[in-house]
């Protein structure tokens, strides 16, 4: 799938003895289940303590790693920030908290368990409504996230991540803006940085430019109309702000190395054979 990937902890951390080493993910979002074992999650220099049954977040663009104890496992998910919005419906409660780093202990471990492992078991299986259903459980799974938020506040980042802040103040506002083809500098003026101090951080908190993170936001939405929207092509490109349909075309044909008839024909090729 283009925009949700769950495997098991064990399968890439167990592979390299249980260490993650530190990294990041500019455009997804992770959300891990630590069913059994445990260990530390490190985010921006700083270390979290991970029990047993915790439930952790991994915003999009932090620098973390994780160092699990022997024998660990439970369920990791990378999803993408727009799928995740697009899920959330752009609840802002759904969506807060995403972008602390946390580890929430899970009130009801079997709950989120049967979540992570439904979820699985739709992505590996090729049933119909497969794409629904774990829409539909991710949903539930940000609203356990956004209880956790609320019952225990959890633990974030240390004020003063400037780059971090702005980054995702960015975000928010390509979420208003981006079907309206607004420049960077038009951006920039909104957020009161100028062109270069976004620039620079967006490459350093999420590792592209700001135009990259444009072109990234308006591939994700392109993608998402083409499947879902029973719409022509010029249509798609004019809700994307673009007037010209060769020009949209060439736009997603240039990012994506496809048509966005060819992209539309494949995908609905595979969720025919989804069911």
């Amino acid at each position: 799938m283009d925009f949700l990937h769950i495997e098991p902890i064990r399968e890439r951390s167990g592979a390299h003895d249980w260490i993650i080493g530190e990294h990041s993910h500019p455009d997804h979002v992770q959300i891990l289940l630590v069913e059994r074992g445990g260990g530390r999650y490190l985010v921006e220099g700083q270390e979290l303590a991970v029990p047993e049954g915790s439930l952790i977040l991994v915003p999009a663009g932090l620098v973390h790693g994780f160092e699990f104890s022997a024998g660990t496992d439970g369920w990791v998910i990378n999803a993408a920030t727009g799928y995740l919005r697009a899920v959330a419906g752009q609840d802002a409660r759904l969506l807060a908290p995403l972008s602390r780093p946390a580890v929430y202990p899970p009130e009801d471990g079997e709950g989120a368990a049967a979540l992570f492992r439904g979820c699985y078991r739709e992505y590996v299986w090729s049933a119909p409504g497969r794409r629904a259903a774990i829409r539909g459980l991710v949903l539930q799974m940000l609203v356990a996230l956004m209880r956790a938020a609320a019952e225990t506040g959890g633990p974030s980042l240390a004020a003063g991540d400037r780059d971090y802040a702005l980054v995702c103040r960015f975000r928010e506002a390509l979420e208003e803006g981006f079907r309206t083809q607004r420049t960077i500098a038009e951006y920039a003026g909104a957020l009161g940085v100028t062109p270069h101090r976004l620039n620079q951080a967006c490459r350093a908190r999420a590792g592209k430019s700001p135009s990259a993170l444009l072109h990234d936001r308006t591939i994700v939405e392109a993608k998402r109309y083409l499947v879902y929207l029973d719409r022509s092509v010029a249509e798609i490109g004019f809700e994307l702000g673009f007037e010209d349909p060769a020009y949209f075309s060439r736009y997603f044909t240039r990012r994506t190395g496809q048509t966005p008839g060819g992209y539309r024909k494949a995908m609905l090729a595979g969720r025919s054979r989804a069911g």
